[in-house]
């Protein structure tokens, strides 16, 4: 499935029923997810985050484009944003499965629908503008609604799309094809929007303008060309500017962060903490204005770890709140991940997920008299907790007194453990869902050759996955055993019977899984595929066993 976001910016953050239409014109759109809403009071904008297939994704973007001309008036408008229009910008970003060229021609479809059917004056940005000089999103807004109505009229400013009238009550549109923007604002403890500004210039690429003499005041330096020449700022790919934010009665360093692998989250807030020290100002927390990929959580809370020195090779639920309280992302509110974290946003809800039971429930669905979760889950559930327990044994061996020079080596392990043991979680469930794939295709009907034809391919479908679920657990559970015998060998000596429970739980999961592995290939017809996953089976299952002894009499040699 194709997968793109659109996350159009409205010039209305006060008022929740104006608001409120608007989403619901999107969440009309059958097919179309509503992630998030995000309004702010002193910048009157609301950011709205919504997925789907492109077609339904553009149609949806349409109707809100439309009912926000309906109900919002841009005469009226006042807040700290730069802003042109009541859909003042509406990007395109590929998520998954198409490319940014694709993107871009969705963006021109819903921006020439938008400029013929509702008579909107529309300009393309980004990838979806052929044109470089008129490209950038805030030379295109420059001037903003109280400057388009002259603007507009320029010939270099023609609209891309739509009239070559300002519209006064729904202004114009700015649509695009983008990469994936974090907006990123900095807290700060002063008021002075002057000061504020002056660290936006340090850190943003573009920089500041040169000129002699005073920096605020000397005249501009400029090129053979008559250019404004320009001092860098310390950060690629962010864009910035400062702003006083009433609501809070602070000021703020407002960013976009365009290319997130270039310049992540914690570079930004970082750097920004160093040059508002500078200046005698100190950053106080920080505000995430709609969704982060969870990659760029996980990455500021394995950064905050490391400068303390400490394993990095902690859950992933404890790297995001080391992240949030290091950025002070819940200082203005509160920060929930289930809802900002946008892989969590996209997670499938439907149905029951084993791995979201308590221990208690999930021992009372195995021991009740449904087939699912069996053997499978369980041994996939065993192999979790080995890994878990060698993790385990890093983290202590990491954080042991007298072993501080060490906690790099034994951070790595860490890493590698809850990266098995995350990997072991995930196929507690899929086992089952494996499960009951072969349920279901056993239920198809069967009444003509084409039925019978669809079913019996439908059938060997979801054996070949009963057989490839348990056999990824062999794998995973094997190789935690490298963890599991380095910690028994070099961890915390406290903890060696830690590690040796680890590596009975490890073989215990690639026996158990083995069994599900030979159980289900009797039903499948392939028998060149199957002679060759039960030949690697049974050597999986044999190194399996003698990594086991040989960690059990390291063990054994260390209690006595």
């Amino acid at each position: 499935m194709q997968l793109i976001e659109c996350v159009p910016n409205f010039s209305e953050g006060r008022d929740p029923h104006i608001i409120k239409q608007i989403t619901d014109a999107v969440e009309a759109v059958e097919g179309v997810r509503l992630l998030n809403v995000d309004p702010g009071k002193a910048t009157n904008r609301t950011v709205v985050t919504f997925v789907g297939e492109p077609e339904r994704v553009i149609e949806a973007a349409y109707q809100a484009i439309k009912k926000a001309g309906e109900v919002i008036d841009m005469s009226k408008h006042t807040g700290e944003h730069p802003r042109m229009g009541a859909t003042d910008v509406c990007p395109l970003i590929p998520i998954s499965n198409i490319s940014m060229e694709e993107t871009a021609e969705y963006a021109k479809r819903l921006a020439e629908r938008v400029g013929t059917e509702l008579n909107l004056p529309v300009y393309l940005y980004e990838y979806a503008q052929p044109d470089n000089s008129r490209s950038n999103l805030s030379v295109i807004r420059a001037g903003e609604y109280e400057g388009f109505f002259k603007k507009i009229k320029q010939p270099e400013w023609k609209p891309d799309f739509g009239p070559t009238e300002f519209d006064a009550r729904r202004g114009a549109t700015v649509i695009g094809a983008r990469d994936f923007l974090v907006a990123y604002n900095v807290n700060l403890n002063t008021t002075s929007v002057r000061r504020a500004n002056s660290i936006a210039f340090d850190v943003r690429e573009a920089g500041r303008v040169m000129r002699e003499g005073d920096p605020v005041t000397g005249k501009i330096i400029t090129d053979a060309k008559g250019k404004p020449r320009s001092i860098p700022g310390s950060l690629k790919s962010v864009k910035a500017i400062g702003w006083y934010i009433e609501e809070y009665g602070i000021a703020q360093i407002s960013m976009n962060l365009t290319n997130i692998e270039v310049t992540p989250v914690h570079k930004a807030f970082d750097e920004v903490c160093i040059k508002a020290n500078e200046r005698g100002i100190r950053v106080t927390g920080s505000e995430l204005v709609g969704l982060i990929p969870l990659k760029s959580m996980l990455d500021a809370g394995r950064y905050f770890l490391a400068k303390q020195q400490r394993s990095t090779g902690v859950s992933e639920k404890e790297l995001i709140r080391i992240a949030i309280k290091s950025m002070g992302l819940d200082e203005l509110a509160p920060f929930h991940p289930e809802e900002r974290i946008i892989e969590y946003l996209l997670k499938d809800k439907a149905g029951s997920k084993l791995i979201g039971m308590s221990l208690a429930d999930f021992a009372d669905e195995t021991a009740s008299e449904s087939p699912a979760p069996g053997g499978g889950s369980i041994s996939a559930y065993v192999g979790a907790l080995g890994a878990s327990l060698a993790a385990m044994v890093a983290n202590l061996s990491s954080h042991k007194r007298g072993w501080d020079d060490r906690w790099k080596e034994f951070s790595g392990w860490a890493e590698r453990g809850q990266h098995f043991k995350n990997e072991l979680v995930r196929l507690v469930d899929q086992d089952t869902l494996a499960f009951n794939q072969i349920m279901t295709a056993f239920a198809l009907p069967k009444a003509t050759d084409e039925e019978k034809t669809a079913r019996t391919e439908a059938i060997q479908q979801a054996t070949k996955l009963a057989i490839e679920v348990p056999f990824q657990v062999m794998k995973a559970a094997y190789q935690s055993m490298e963890v599991i015998r380095a910690m028994a060998e070099t961890g915390n000596p406290n903890s060696v019977t830690d590690a040796g429970v680890a590596a009975l739980c490890a073989r215990t999961a690639v026996l158990g899984a083995f069994m599900n592995v030979k159980v289900n290939a009797t039903g499948y017809n392939d028998k060149t595929y199957l002679q060759e996953i039960l030949n690697e089976g049974e050597a999986l299952q044999q190194m399996a066993i003698d990594r086991e002894a040989e960690i059990i009499a390291l063990v054994n040699g260390k209690i006595g």
